[in-house]
């Protein structure tokens, strides 16, 4: 959900299933969508849904009785990227992320250096590239531009979210011609990530699964036991029904990269060998 991405109530949804921009569509960072149950159907037990809805909604009124607050309006962008994660459809994701993209626009038209405005229209905009297929390529210009931005007024915010997003972005976009990916830029921002927040677990994640992408399947291997036990710190301090989501796609992910990086490579037999 979460990424984000990629934020837990305040900290850093991660998106669900990371950029397939080449067939083109954001699919976030290994969270399972939810799906988005209508407000006379949200109960208690359905938490933490429950949850990011009463956020989105509490945020909205806010919103529409206060357009001139930068606090306001990027904290109104940061529930709709939180709730349009959970879309189901194309038309919910596109709809609540294009409140999120106008509460953003306004915080920054309100406050240029506001370094959380310009990091989740970024994310706002990558939910409405997971609509648009082939249109996404369209969008990813200006994300990278926000993201930067973000970077540039607050490296650290969000668990270094503009790093680990633009990091992301690079990572998972085509190269040259067809978009802006680029595997050194991705391997700088995401290390960058890593180094200035190691406790926020996605930020190590994605830099694993960066490696295995890349062929470092003996580095992940060498950092298998710290990454573990870093998780195991993790889990008591992130806590709670604002984490749970996160959580959820964190252990998935850090699950899948285990499972690959456990795999043996096929070698050619020793002379004499069988």
């Amino acid at each position: 959900m979460m990424a984000t991405p990629f934020s837990g109530g305040g900290a850093g949804l991660k998106f669900r299933c990371g950029w397939l921009i080449g067939v083109a569509c954001f699919l976030w960072f290994a969270f399972g969508s939810i799906p988005v149950i209508a407000q006379s159907k949200v109960t208690e037990t359905s938490s933490p849904t429950a949850r990011l809805q009463r956020l989105y909604l509490e945020a909205q009124g806010r919103w529409q009785t206060n357009t001139n607050e930068v606090g306001t309006a990027w904290s109104f962008g940061r529930a709709c990227f939180q709730w349009a994660d959970l879309a189901t459809n194309d038309t919910q994701r596109a709809a609540v992320a294009g409140e999120g993209i106008a509460a953003c626009r306004r915080a920054i038209e309100l406050q240029p250096k506001s370094a959380p405005a310009h990091y989740y229209l970024g994310l706002n905009l990558g939910q409405v590239a997971r609509t648009k297929y082939m249109g996404a390529l369209k969008l990813v210009g200006e994300m990278e531009a926000v993201w930067l931005k973000t970077i540039e007024l607050d490296a650290d915010f969000n668990y270094a979210g503009g790093c680990r997003s633009l990091g992301l972005l690079y990572r998972d976009t085509p190269g040259w011609p067809v978009s802006i990916g680029n595997r050194k830029k991705a391997r700088e921002l995401l290390q960058k990530a890593a180094d200035l927040h190691p406790e926020y677990p996605g930020n190590r994640l994605n830099l694993l699964e960066a490696k295995l992408k890349w062929g470092g399947k003996r580095d992940v291997q060498a950092q298998t036991n710290a990454v573990e036990t870093a998780l195991q710190k993790a889990r008591v301090t992130l806590t709670g029904e604002r984490w749970s989501l996160e959580w959820q796609d964190w252990n998935q992910q850090w699950e899948e990269i285990k499972k690959k990086a456990a795999v043996v490579e096929a070698r050619e037999p020793v002379a004499g060998k069988q």
